[in-house]
C-alpha cells in the first residue's frame, strides 16, 4: 500500500497523524497551511517565540481546516512536544541551539522528529540519529529541502547501477560573502522573511550546510574547501564538473558541489563503464554525439516545506527517513570571519554579522582545528585578533560550554572519535 493510500485510510478511520510544529516563520507557516489540505494529517501543536507568528499560523490553519481539530499553541516548545495530542515533531527553527534542545526534549518524549533545521543536523546529527535509532524512533531531515531531494536522485541512480560522480544543487541567491542582517534588511522585508535567514543564504552558509548534510548522508565529499560553485546550465554542467584532465575543474570524482545557473533544481552527474549502458544513456537523454560519458539527471524544483508532509507520513506510517547521517561526520561547515574581530568581542552566529560557513572535510576540520559554525552559539568571545576571511580556530575563541549544542557535540566527538 502506498503512503498516500495509508493516509487515506487514516483519514477514513478518523485517526490522522497529529503533528506538532515548532517554528512558525516562513517555512513553518507554509507547512502549517499545507497540512490543512493533506488527508490523514492534522496540526495539533504550534510553537514560536513570536506570539504573532503563532496566532497568525493558528488562525490561518483553522480558517482552512475542514476537520474539527484542536490545536495547542504556545511559546514554550516543551508544551507542544509533551502534549498527548501530538505524535510527531517538526523543528522548523533553523537555529542550532534551539534545535539541540528540541531534539533532546523530543527524544525524552519518545516521539519522532523531522528537521527543517539543517544547521543543527550538521552539528550534532550523528549522535542524535544514533540516540533516536537506539530508542526505536525516527530522526530525519525533510523531503523538499535540497539535500533530501538530491538523495532521492542519488538513490535512483544507484538503484539502476550507475556511478554517481557529482551530486549537488543550484544556488538560489548570488553569493555575497559579507552579507549581514543590515545589508539584507530591505530585501528580507520585501520577501517577508527573516533578515538573518536571508543573510545566511546570501553569504553562502546555507548552501555549505546543505551540501554538508548531503555529504554526511551519502559519503561524497567537497573537492576543495568551499566547493567550486561553477557557472553552468544543463548543457554544460557535466563538462565543467569533471576532472581537470578532461577539461573540468575537479581534482577527483565522487564529490558534492553547487552550481550557479541551475536553481531551484538539484542534480546528480552519472556514468557507466558498460558500453551498452553508455549508449542507452546517450540515446535516452538525447545528447549530441560529442557529449562526454558523464550524464546529468536533474530535478528542476524543490518544494521546501511543502514536501515535509511526505517525510512526516513516512516516519509515522513506515518508520522511514528521508535523509540522515551515515554515521560519523564526513564533512563540516566551519566558521570564517566576515569582519575584523578584536579580542574580547562577542561573536554572533549563523546569519549574523561576524561569521559565515565554509564546507570542508571533517578530516581537514580536525587537522586545522577549525570550529563548526553551529557551535558559534550563546556567549562566544574572541581571545585573539581574527582578520576578515580567517577561519576561526580553537585557540582564537572561547566557546560557550553551557550550551546544549556544545555539550552534544562533545559527546558526539567522543562517540565517533
Amino acid at each position: 500500500m502506498s503512503i498516500y493510500s495509508k493516509l487515506l485510510e487514516r483519514e477514513k478511520g478518523n485517526e490522522p497523524i497529529k503533528v506538532g510544529i515548532i517554528g512558525a516563520g516562513q517555512m513553518g507557516f507554509g507547512l502549517i497551511a499545507q497540512i490543512s489540505r493533506v488527508s490523514g494529517m492534522v496540526v495539533t501543536g504550534i510553537c514560536d517565540v513570536n506570539i504573532e507568528n503563532v496566532s497568525k499560523s493558528r488562525d490561518f490553519y483553522q480558517s482552512r481546516e475542514n476537520r474539527l481539530v484542536k490545536t495547542l499553541t504556545s511559546q514554550d516548545y516543551r508544551e507542544v512536544i509533551h502534549s498527548p495530542n501530538v505524535e510527531i515533531i517538526v523543528d522548523a527553527t533553523g537555529v542550532p541551539e534551539v534545535g539541540a534542545n528540541i531534539a533532546l526534549e523530543t527524544l525524552k518524549a519518545k516521539k519522532h522528529l523531522v528537521l527543517l533545521n539543517v544547521e543543527v543536523d550538521i552539528t550534532v546529527g550523528s549522535i542524535m540519529n544514533d540516540l533516536f535509532d537506539s530508542a526505536g524512533l525516527v530522526y530525519t531531515g525533510s523531503a523538499g529541502d535540497e539535500p533530501a531531494a538530491i538523495v532521492e536522485l542519488y538513490e535512483f541512480a544507484k538503484l539502476m547501477g550507475l556511478e554517481v560522480v557529482v551530486a549537488g544543487k543550484g544556488k538560489n541567491n548570488p553569493l555575497v560573502p559579507l552579507a549581514n542582517p543590515d545589508t539584507c534588511a530591505k530585501e528580507a522585508k520585501q520577501k517577508n522573511m527573516s533578515a538573518h535567514m536571508l543573510a545566511a543564504f546570501q553569504d553562502g552558509t546555507k548552501t555549505m550546510a546543505e551540501m554538508n548534510l548531503l555529504s554526511n548522508a551519502i559519503g561524497l565529499i567537497p573537492d576543495k574547501v568551499g566547493m567550486h560553485g561553477v557557472e553552468a546550465d544543463l548543457t554544460n554542467v557535466a563538462g565543467k564538473l569533471t576532472l581537470k584532465e578532461q577539461g573540468g575543474v575537479l581534482n577527483g570524482l565522487g564529490v558534492v558541489d553547487y552550481v550557479n545557473g541551475l536553481a531551484p533544481g538539484v542534480f546528480v552527474i552519472v556514468k557507466s563503464e558498460l558500453k551498452p549502458v553508455d549508449e542507452e544513456l546517450r540515446y535516452l537523454l538525447k545528447v549530441h554525439k560529442s557529449h562526454g560519458d558523464h550524464y546529468t539527471l536533474y530535478r528542476p524544483y524543490h518544494l521546501a516545506s511543502l514536501e515535509t508532509p511526505v517525510t512526516i507520513a513516512k516516519a509515522v506510517l513506515e518508520q522511514e527517513q528521508s535523509i540522515h547521517p551515515l554515521g560519523a561526520p564526513i564533512s563540516e561547515t566551519v566558521a570564517v570571519a566576515k569582519r575584523p574581530i578584536k579580542p574580547g568581542e562577542k561573536i554572533d552566529g549563523i546569519g549574523g554579522y561576524s561569521v559565515r560557513g565554509v564546507l570542508e572535510t571533517h578530516k581537514d576540520m580536525k587537522l586545522n582545528k577549525h570550529i563548526p559554525i553551529g557551535l558559534i552559539s550563546g556567549e562566544v568571545i574572541a581571545k585573539k585578533t581574527i582578520n576578515e576571511g580567517e577561519f576561526l580556530t580553537e585557540d582564537k575563541v572561547e566557546l560557550d560550554v553551557s550550551t546544549t549544542v556544545w555539550k552534544l557535540r562533545m559527546l558526539q566527538d567522543k562517540l565517533f572519535s
